[in-house]
C-alpha cells in the first residue's frame, strides 16, 4: 500500500514510522542536573535524596551500590531517585566529584 505524501498520520498503533529518525540519547552531552537534598520521613528519620542521575538502570544501580558502600549505609533506588539512610551529602558529593560528576545541594 503506497503512502500518499500529502496525507497526514493522525494515529497509528504500528509504532514509529520507518522514515522518522530517532533522536540519539547522549548522556555525555546532557547537562548534569544531580541534586542532593535532605528529606525527613514521618517517623523523624533523615534521608539523603539524590535526583537527576543519568544513565541506564544498571549504571544507576552500580552508582547506588558505590555510594551506599562509601557512606556505610543502606538505601534504595526508586524511579531513578536514590535514597540513602541518614545525612550523607558531603560523602556523596566527594564520591560524585571523584567520578567527575557535578552535583548541587537543593533545599535549605
Amino acid at each position: 500500500m503506497p503512502r500518499d505524501p500529502n496525507a497526514r498520520l493522525v494515529y497509528s498503533t504500528e509504532g514509529p514510522v520507518a522514515h522518522e529518525p530517532k533522536a540519539p540519547r547522549s548522556t555525555a552531552a546532557a547537562p548534569s542536573g544531580i541534586r542532593l537534598r535532605l528529606d525527613r520521613r514521618a517517623s523523624g528519620r533523615v534521608v539523603t535524596v539524590v535526583t537527576g542521575l543519568q544513565g541506564s538502570d544498571a549504571e544507576v544501580a552500580a552508582l547506588a551500590k558505590t555510594l551506599k558502600t562509601a557512606c556505610g549505609t543502606g538505601g534504595t533506588v526508586k524511579d531513578g531517585v536514590l535514597e540513602l539512610q541518614g545525612d550523607h551529602r558531603e560523602k556523596v558529593e566527594a564520591v560524585l566529584r571523584a567520578r567527575s560528576l557535578k552535583s548541587k545541594r537543593a533545599g535549605g
